[in-house]
Formats: structure tokens, sequence, C-alpha cells
């Protein structure tokens, strides 16, 4: 997912995005653990998005609070 992509994104759908993507990481941690990882950079991948929505949402936080 692009950071233009995610910034478009309204803060229900930032957290929804979140706590599907913490699923994922859920479940390729296990997969890692048991040895049915197939594909090793998705591990990589999700940690990185998941960075990019905090970021993004924390952003959109700052700026909401900064105009009341």
């Amino acid at each position: 997912m692009k950071i233009n992509e995610i910034k478009d994104l309204t803060p229900d759908q930032l957290r929804d995005e979140l706590i599907k993507l913490k699923r994922e990481q859920f479940n390729l941690r296990f997969q890692k653990a048991t040895g049915q990882l197939a594909n090793t950079a998705r591990v990589r991948q999700v940690r990185r998005t998941i960075a990019k929505l905090k970021t993004v949402e924390r952003e959109k936080q700052s700026v909401s609070q900064a105009t009341n």
C-alpha cells in the first residue's frame, strides 16, 4: 500500500486496515514458527505498512488536535 493511498483513508478505515494487518502479522509469525511460511518478505512488508498506517494516523490526530 502506497503512502498516498494511506493518506486518503479516513480514520475509521485506517483503524480497520491496521487491525487487518495486525492479524496478518500474527498469522505470519505463527506460520514462521511452524515452518509453513513460504514468502518471508511478506513479514517485512506488513511490518512497514503497519508503521506507515500508524504514522499517518498520528499525523491526522495531531492536526485535528491543533485545530481544536
